[in-house]
């Protein structure tokens, strides 16, 4: 199964409008869509609004393949799960978005070679068959580093005496 979510925080027509042809061309019957309150309707992918946090876990483990915006969460849990995962930001200049913070955390994962990025619905379907192409993709931990952990608890540290004592 191929899952698609664009997040809570809005329709992203032009995702699930591109995966949905894509779909249609591959005659792909094997994709589940979350698209939030959109005003396109899929035609080629079964689709729900929106679904709960247990039950998207289940389809992120489920995935072959997870395709998503480039929101934090759905990226993060697609390299927990280990899937490798199609990015396709939302961008401001269509409105999709308030600023291009989201090409920004494409660009630092794509970088990391930890997604594969689709900046234009074009290029999205190339990427989705290469991301087919993909058995997995490394893990990453849900727990922070000891070198993370470490460092936070010196900044608190150093800001409670800076407040006792300053």
């Amino acid at each position: 199964m191929i899952l698609v979510t664009v997040g809570l925080q809005g329709p992203f027509d032009r995702l699930i409008r591109a995966v949905d042809e894509w779909s249609a061309l591959r005659n792909c019957a094997e994709v589940f869509a979350q698209i939030g309150k959109a005003k396109y309707v899929p035609q080629h992918m079964r689709f729900t609004d929106f679904v709960d946090p247990f039950e998207f876990k289940d389809l992120v483990e489920r995935a072959r393949l997870v395709v998503a915006h480039a929101g934090i969460g759905s990226i993060i849990s697609a390299l927990e799960a280990g899937k490798p995962i199609v990015v396709m930001p939302r961008r401001a200049g269509f409105r999709e978005q308030r600023n291009d913070h989201q090409v920004a955390t494409t660009k630092y994962f794509e970088a990391q070679g930890r997604v594969i990025a689709a900046y234009q619905e074009q290029s999205l379907a190339t990427r989705l068959d290469y991301g087919l192409t993909l058995e997995t993709s490394p893990r990453i931990s849900s727990k922070a580093s000891p070198q993370l952990i470490s460092t936070i608890r010196s900044f608190l540290d150093n800001e409670l005496n800076t407040m006792k004592f300053g």
